[in-house]
């Protein structure tokens, strides 16, 4: 009884509802509109063959012919007649075996059973639940993370408000809770106090008033929060957030970090608790040609060689693995390490031309902001004439114009460029600029920005030498967050992982394991002991307990866990 309470509720609140009555109405009158029509004729027409018949008879011969029951008991016995019964036949047919069905079934059936389905989405978690993560919002980086979270053994909810969304997450497997961000009622629900983090991704205005509702309920719960302008960091900060994520800015910043131009320079992408990560192109550097084993970075600053990127394509990293014009390496070590390797780069120059940036939205603004903090020259192109003037000034030329036309492109610089940043909001136009710059510049680094993560293979095979997402930037963010470490944005997919050492590698050395083989994962790290372990001896044993710090792709740590769980 509760539950058809519910789903009498529903329904009586759905507009809906209101919407289907009215149909309902409307075919009731047509119904009964032609009935009456039918009967009327029927008179008429028995008269003219000179029969009478009383008005509860014409009903009832037109009641069994539209129901195609037709006894048979009264007749008529001319040609029109005959004609008469056909169409009132028919009428019946449409009305009563066609329209009567699909009315019922598609504004009566259907929507119950909808509210019948809404009625038993979930509204509270478990009653024992403590340690999971709440998700305020679901979108392409909530997505993500709630894959992420799963495959790191954390459990996580997501709130959905929507009533009629929220069926089809649950049926694809997101768990999804039913209630409004903006209530205090809805945290209550969702075992606040023992939560470990609430990411807030709505919109600023939304998260200002989450931060300020969950403040009132717990005062030290993490909150990490979203903002789409930059200027909306300072007031989410003052709501209470432990850390406020102005994710396209970053994502600005990532990419500006990735351009080869003037010096050629490692640039820092990330940090791992003592370990820096740093990426380089080895393009016009001492290390163009040379094989990994005689580079000897680890034997001359004391660098390991975590991954290798070639034309967005990880290679695997062995000592016979060439180092050409193409390759990104991506390296691990100390601050020292890096600004040793430094020293040496600046010897080595790439390119003075700028750096082509196009689209001047939020990501294109920040990367061009990042790009003249480090002095390098860059120019804009973009279809939007309200440039802010901040940037026109900065920018060493501007060029207002659609980049899908040749000759704006070359206006902009592309014949001289070092690298072009695809900064656009939409992965469509992401993708054919890549595919038509790699067309008009064999030669030129693309670095690409892109908001759905299934367009990442796409825009790779369009020629894009390193991508990066939104999505996951935030669920590294995210990620890093929880570990109490920070952000390591390696792109391509291409993630940082923590790896309990197999039962079967128990009492076997790092030699043996046979992981870089048979999965594609690097390992760069050993957490024993409450150490984390960088100086990686082939023969150091892995003991029970330990874990593993890898560097790969999504689909190589479900290998690893497939292969060795």
């Amino acid at each position: 009884m509760k539950i058809l309470g519910t789903e009498l509720a529903y329904l009586a609140r759905d507009y809906r509802t209101k919407r289907n009555l009215r149909v309902l109405a409307q075919y009731l009158a047509i119904s009964l509109v032609l009935v009456l029509v039918f009967t009327i004729l029927f008179h008429v027409i028995m008269l003219y063959e000179g029969k009478e018949h009383t008005w509860l008879t014409g009903l009832y011969w037109t009641l069994t012919v539209m129901s195609t029951l037709g006894f048979g008991d009264i007749t008529f016995g001319t040609d029109l007649g005959r004609l008469f019964s056909i169409l009132v036949l028919i009428s019946g047919m449409v009305l009563l075996l066609v329209v009567l069905p699909f009315s019922f079934i598609h504004f009566f059936y259907a929507p119950w059973l909808e509210a019948q389905t809404q009625s038993q989405l979930p509204r509270a978690v478990p009653p024992d639940t403590s340690g999971h993560v709440i998700i305020t919002h679901y979108d392409e980086l909530a997505k993500g993370l709630v894959k992420r979270l799963a495959a790191e053994g954390v459990p996580c909810f997501v709130l959905e408000p929507d009533l009629a969304r929220a069926p089809d997450l649950q049926q694809d497997g997101v768990p999804v809770i039913v209630g409004d961000p903006e209530s205090g009622a809805t945290y209550e629900a969702l075992r606040i106090q023992h939560a470990r983090l609430v990411f807030a991704n709505c919109a600023d205005t939304v998260n200002a008033n989450i931060l300020l509702t969950i403040r009132e309920l717990s005062e030290k719960l993490p909150v990490l929060t979203l903002a789409a302008e930059i200027d909306s960091v300072d007031v989410l900060e003052l709501g209470g957030a432990s850390y406020v994520m102005p994710l396209k800015h970053r994502l600005g910043e990532q990419l500006a970090n990735r351009v080869l131009a003037g010096h050629a320079q490692a640039q820092v992408i990330g940090r791992h608790e003592q370990l820096v990560l740093a990426e380089l192109p080895v393009k016009h550097t001492f290390l163009e040609g040379k094989t990994v084993a005689t580079a000897r970075l680890r034997e001359r600053f004391g660098l390991s060689i975590a991954c290798l990127w070639e034309r967005s394509s990880l290679k695997p990293v062995r000592p016979d693995t060439r180092l050409s014009d193409e390759t990104v390496v991506v390296l691990v070590g100390s601050e020292a390490s890096l600004a040793r390797l430094n020293q040496v780069l600046d010897r080595y120059d790439v390119n003075p031309n700028p750096v082509l940036v196009i689209g001047a939205g939020m990501v294109g603004r920040a990367a061009a902001l990042s790009l003249h903090q480090r002095g390098i020259p860059f120019n804009f192109l973009d279809r939007d004439e309200t440039l802010p003037p901040g940037l026109r000034q900065l920018a060493q030329h501007v060029v207002i114009g659609d980049a899908a036309e040749r000759e704006a492109l070359m206006e902009a610089g592309l014949a001289k460029a070092p690298t072009v940043i695809l900064s656009t909001s939409d992965d469509g136009t992401n993708i054919f600029l890549a595919l038509y710059c790699r067309r008009l510049r064999p030669n030129v680094r693309i670095l690409s920005r892109i908001t759905e993560e299934k367009n990442l293979d796409a825009i790779h095979r369009a020629g894009a030498d390193l991508v990066l997402s939104l999505s996951s930037l935030g669920v590294g963010t995210v990620a890093s967050f929880l570990r109490g470490t920070g952000p390591v944005i390696l792109g391509g997919g291409v993630e940082l992982y923590y790896l309990a050492t197999p039962a079967s590698l128990h009492g076997k050395v790092l030699a043996e394991s046979g992981i870089g083989a048979r999965t594609g994962l690097q390992i760069i790290g050993l957490r024993q002991h409450g150490a984390l372990l960088t100086e990686l001896r082939p023969d150091l044993p892995l003991v029970r307990d330990a874990e593993l710090l890898a560097i790969g792709t999504p689909e190589q740590r479900e290998s690893f866990a497939k292969q060795y769980h």
